[in-house]
């Protein structure tokens, strides 16, 4: 073989000779390892289960330090940071949530505070449309019935108000596959057009909290299209982190999710889109200030003062979630792994079943609760999770479902169990046994005071 031109660079001793040699392949960062999840999350509660994930989320601690960099330049100097670094930091977080969640442009990414806020900023534009008269009195407004409480509450304060027709879509508890809930649509939608009456929303989640189960929102945009419903907004306060989120698959014109929950973000964060369309009216942000009418984007970013570093520190957690194998989508597989792993050891030893099957869960999962336990109204959910709270250190929401007609000795309570990278599995091994323990006492909900 002839000698490279090159082959006596080969023998220096100065090491030089290393820029004629081939590249040797980057070796990839070792990936995070459990001591360190566990050093990002030392800040929680070590005696508590914390298998909650879905309500509050959950921060790690270098996200945290970023976001006191933020707090402590805004303090620093407040003026150069308004006018020199909020809207770029701001610019720089909407352009990396609008690739994750494979939107066209931008300018279709606003952030705000949480879903709510953006449900509220939806429902206020259809409110308009009633007051305005470019709708029609009894209009119609569909949602589904296991909708958020605080979305339902917008839903009466503005349409309501405003002279639109709500029409809520029944859904069956457990389920077992989308086509229930795929019927019950079509029927609330048929409902909707009765009367010559118009459908001007539709607003559907992605994966609804209580009881939780992941909705098949391409397939329900895709209806909505063909029954000439005006606008859609699909509030999905925990997918992102949580299920896939594509905006051109699920084609909504509204979309929004927290950053908070299942994104490690800080509180509060989540984005709103809205899909460039020439039929998609002007959106405004609820709160007026200075950049009213400049898009609802630039109108977000500038609510007055405030702490904007929930918003600025999206670059810090895409670090965070890259230090996992797989990304984001590694964390959300895992994740969906083990808890319906750990779903299925609860129904076991419990003697119960799940909400539903594993393929209509995410990160979160409903699994029935012994009917001994005696939960027979909303207020025992609140009463016996505060005592698995304070008594067990255990800290796991509580559904109730009221008995159907003829139903005796029926599960009527469900808990709704989440995985996150924190987690381990004794937490879930010491909220089987609580239960348990309550069971062999003999416990029922009529013991605990109000």
């Amino acid at each position: 073989m002839a000698s490279s031109p090159n082959h006596h660079h080969n023998h220096t001793p100065n090491g030089d000779s290393k820029t004629h040699l081939p590249k040797k392949p980057k070796l990839s960062p070792a990936f995070i390892t459990a001591s360190e999840i566990a050093s990002e999350f030392s800040h929680h509660d070590p005696n508590i289960a914390r298998i909650n994930n879905g309500s509050f989320g959950s921060c790690p601690a270098s996200v945290i330090e970023a976001q006191r960099r933020w707090q402590l330049k805004y303090l620093a100097q407040p003026d150069h940071f308004y006018f020199n670094e909020l809207k770029k930091g701001i610019h720089q977080s909407r352009t990396i949530i609008k690739d994750l969640i494979n939107a066209d442009h931008v300018e279709e990414v606003s952030i705000v505070d949480n879903a709510t806020t953006a449900a509220a900023i939806v429902l206020q534009q259809a409110a308009w449309g009633f007051s305005e008269s470019k709708f029609d009195k009894g209009d119609a407004v569909v949602m589904l019935h296991y909708a958020y409480g605080a979305v339902k509450k917008s839903i009466e304060a503005y349409i309501s108000r405003a002279g639109g027709y709500v029409i809520e879509v029944p859904l069956p508890f457990p389920l077992t596959s989308n086509d229930e809930i795929i019927t019950e649509f079509k029927k609330a939608l048929e409902k909707g057009k009765a009367n010559g009456r118009r459908v001007r929303l539709a607003v559907i989640d992605h994966i609804t909290s209580m009881p939780c189960v992941v909705i098949p929102v391409q397939e329900l945009v895709k209806i909505c299209r063909e029954e000439g419903v005006d606008q859609v907004f699909v509030d999905a306060a925990h997918s992102i982190g949580c299920t896939d989120v594509d905006m051109k698959l699920i084609g909504a014109d509204y979309y929004t999710s927290n950053l908070h929950k299942w994104f490690f973000c800080p509180p509060a964060i989540a984005f709103l889109y809205c899909r460039k369309s020439p039929k998609c009216p002007e959106l405004h942000h609820p709160v007026v200030s200075h950049e009213y009418g400049n898009g609802l984007a630039i109108e977000s970013a500038w609510i007055g003062t405030r702490d904007y570093s929930p918003q600025l520190v999206v670059p810090s957690v895409l670090d965070f979630v890259n230090r996992f194998e797989g990304g984001i989508e590694g964390i959300r597989k895992r994740n969906h792994e083990t808890v319906v792993e750990m779903g299925n050891m609860l129904a076991k030893a419990w003697g119960t079943h799940l909400g539903c099957p594993p393929e209509m869960c995410a990160s979160m999962i409903m699994i029935g609760l012994p009917a001994c336990l005696g939960i027979s109204s909303e207020k025992d959910t609140q009463k016996i999770r505060t005592h698995l709270r304070e008594n067990f250190g255990v800290e796991v929401p509580i559904y109730f479902r009221a008995p159907k007609n003829g139903e005796v000795q029926s599960i009527t309570g469900y808990c709704r169990i989440s995985h996150q990278v924190y987690n381990k599995v004794d937490d879930y091994y010491k909220f089987r046994d609580a239960i348990n323990q309550l069971v062999s006492e003999g416990f029922t909900c009529a013991l605990l005071s109000n």
